[in-house]
């Protein structure tokens, strides 16, 4: 049993801002799915280490008490981030997240860094930008970077990168308005893939 990433792990690396690029994969031999052998992957004690500081941390009001047991984590958390209640980190792989200052993460949001599937399971880092704002009930998945001043409406589910001074919304996630040149070229990019979408279903 061991925290390290398994060897043929593959690192993918990219810049076109995809969230899928930054994934490192790691393949699950043997039966049964990836999540069935967790305990492959990481340690026991770990994970209950981190879910038992995780629950305290999400139930205190205490917003300095959220931000000092969040960074005994390993978590990166900038300066006056703001946690809502019941808000809570990847309990796997926390270190994987940071916050940067002044950014808030709302009541029962989620920050994900791992997904178990069939035959592997993948990490990523997710990054929140100074300032940004998820709202409450928002998934934010693995490998997602959410720029600064951006915001993540209520309950949204964030598969993609957030451009800086952007605003998300729905399942999955799309821009609703923009707040600078970087805005426009992720419209421009959602346009693009439904265009694909629109040839294929001709």
């Amino acid at each position: 049993m061991t925290d390290a990433p398994d060897e043929d792990s593959r690192d993918e690396e990219s810049t076109t801002g995809r969230r899928h690029d930054r994934l490192t994969r790691h393949p699950t031999r043997g039966r049964g799915n990836s999540l069935m052998r967790w305990t492959d992957a990481k340690s026991p004690l770990v994970v209950s280490r981190n879910y038992a500081t995780v629950l305290v941390a999400r139930a205190s009001p205490s917003l300095r008490l959220k931000n000092h047991l969040f960074r005994a984590l390993g978590m990166t958390v900038g300066e006056g981030v703001a946690w809502g209640l019941e808000s809570t980190p990847d309990v796997f792989w926390p270190e994987l997240i940071t916050v940067e200052d002044d950014a808030i993460v709302g009541y029962d949001a989620t920050l994900l860094c791992h997904e178990f599937l069939q035959e592997e399971y993948r990490t990523g880092e997710v990054h929140v930008g100074e300032r940004a704002m998820i709202g409450a009930g928002a998934v934010v998945l693995p490998g997602v970077h959410i720029g600064a001043d951006a915001q993540v409406a209520a309950n949204s589910l964030v598969e993609r990168d957030v451009p800086p001074g952007a605003t998300v919304a729905g399942v999955p996630a799309r821009v609703v308005s923009r707040g600078d040149e970087a805005g426009e070229a992720a419209e421009a990019d959602e346009e693009g893939d439904r265009g694909e979408g629109d040839a294929e279903a001709r």
